[in-house]
């Protein structure tokens, strides 16, 4: 594999990745999921048990009443499959302007989430739904037989009661990741493609879409190297290096919880095992959020983050 250190990178154009003011609070409710999908920097599936508990779920509201986030942000494995969900969001929505969950759209499909749809709508929580393609071949190839289907199916759901629907106030953001060993196609082109595609053939709106490269960590680094594509993809991300991108990364204003509590700068970090702040902190100890200028911990996947118009 090429050996690019980020940091070093980072210095050779001037820069330094320290932390903006904390805006952002991020949950990971865990790694169960009801897809195993390529691209996954955290090799979520449905043969994984980590899961939030009860416990742990106090302590995030508990520190959710502590500060003022202008954003909170439930992601997973799919957010969906834990019992806890239901409670964060109605402790959490009163708490933050912004309250978004981050969905796979099958999840919600299982019997016991048949009533997510109207508790999203009721408090007026933001999705971000993951959807890779605007067509059935690439969904499946990066997600497995039989997910398109059901994608759009609960994506009408979605639009049938509001979301996504122009002038509704609820929003429905879908996020596309590549399927393969390659960048992102530009934002604005594919979300006029994902229009023109899902609204023609699917009577299908949406708010917005990200594009954004795939992390090689987890499940979508060992498909890297089982396919012999990882020292190619990282040399992609190490030459699409942005330095504009920099100031505006997520981990800037972002704080990441994992299922057990413990803090870290972004999601990517998490499933990298790199703790905020290099130690092992407990979101219950968390007394003050982080200070403006504190440094941020960094690897070779923030490359990801940096390449293009970034990951922001």
């Amino acid at each position: 594999m090429i050996r690019s250190d980020f940091q070093d990178t980072l210095t050779l154009h001037g820069l330094e990745l320290t932390r903006a003011e904390t805006t952002t609070l991020q949950i990971n409710v865990g790694l169960v999921c009801d897809l195993a999908c390529r691209h996954c920097h955290l090799e979520a599936g449905p043969c994984r048990s980590e899961t939030i508990s009860a416990e742990t779920v106090d302590d995030v509201i508990a520190c959710a009443r502590r500060f003022s986030f202008a954003t909170v942000d439930i992601t997973g494995g799919a957010p969906e499959l834990s019992p806890h969900l239901p409670r964060l969001i109605t402790a959490l929505a009163p708490l933050t302007p912004r309250l978004i969950v981050r969905s796979n759209l099958t999840a919600l499909m299982q019997p016991w989430a048949a009533a997510l749809p109207e508790l999203y709508r009721d408090h007026r929580v933001i999705i971000a739904a993951s959807l890779p393609a605007a067509n059935a071949s690439q969904t499946e190839a990066q997600r497995g037989s039989g997910v398109w289907g059901h994608c759009i199916d609960m994506l009408g759901k979605l639009n049938r009661i509001g979301y996504g629907v122009p002038g509704s106030g609820l929003e429905l953001d879908l996020v596309a990741n590549p399927g393969g060993a390659f960048l992102p196609a530009n934002q604005a082109q594919a979300e006029r493609k994902f229009r023109q595609d899902l609204g023609r053939r699917h009577a299908i709106t949406f708010s917005n879409l990200f594009t954004f490269a795939n992390s090689p960590l987890g499940r979508f680094h060992t498909w890297l190297e089982r396919s012999g594509n990882l020292e190619g993809y990282q040399r992609k991300l190490t030459e699409s290096f942005n330095p504009s991108a920099v100031s505006g990364l997520m981990c800037r204003s972002l704080l990441s919880v994992d299922w057990n509590g413990f803090l870290y700068d972004c999601d990517f970090n998490l499933a990298a095992g790199l703790h905020h702040g290099a130690q092992r902190m407990h979101i219950s100890e968390l007394s003050r959020l982080p200070e403006q200028g504190a440094p941020i911990a960094v690897g070779n996947h923030c490359y990801a983050c940096t390449a293009g118009a970034g990951f922001t």
